[in-house]
């Protein structure tokens, strides 16, 4: 199946560069789709992701932009607004609650989101560690998205 003066190495050789091309290309693909089929786009309404945690999502935000600019009374101000809010809705909520459908996630969400508040709760006139409260809030929201 060679044409006249074709050998079965020079066909090799033609066809070479576009087999490694597809197969370069196959592994980029499949290697590159789970990191994007992790990160699952959330629609959002004025800025609030539509998911059951988006509320809490979106009240930790503020806290911690508060916390940023050095607000700390407005930012625990809202933290108990969050606590309460949390407690109200996926501690007592009724059947759809998480506390009731996974208790176990529930409670590590519940510690996250204490880890995060509590430092901005019992900051006495000085300012809690920022590395500190940077880090229980990325915990925290983290543990939201394993609730989402």
């Amino acid at each position: 199946m060679t044409n006249e003066g074709e050998t079965m190495g020079s066909s090799f050789q033609r066809v070479a560069p576009a087999i490694l091309f597809l197969a370069l290309a196959l592994l980029v693909g499949t290697v590159a789709y789970p990191a994007t089929a992790q990160e699952k786009k959330v629609a959002q309404t004025n800025g609030v992701d539509n998911s059951k945690m988006g509320p809490y999502r979106a009240l930790a935000q503020h806290i911690y932009a508060d916390f940023q600019k050095g607000d700390i009374a407005g930012a625990a101000t809202m933290g108990r607004v969050l606590e309460r809010v949390w407690d109200k809705a996926e501690d007592y909520g009724g059947d759809t609650a998480l506390s009731k459908t996974n208790r176990k996630l529930f409670d590590e969400v519940d510690k996250a989101m204490d880890d995060f508040l509590t430092p901005i709760w019992e900051a006495k006139g000085k300012p809690p560690d920022p590395a500190k409260v940077r880090g229980a809030y990325n915990a925290y929201l983290e543990k939201l998205k394993l609730a989402d």
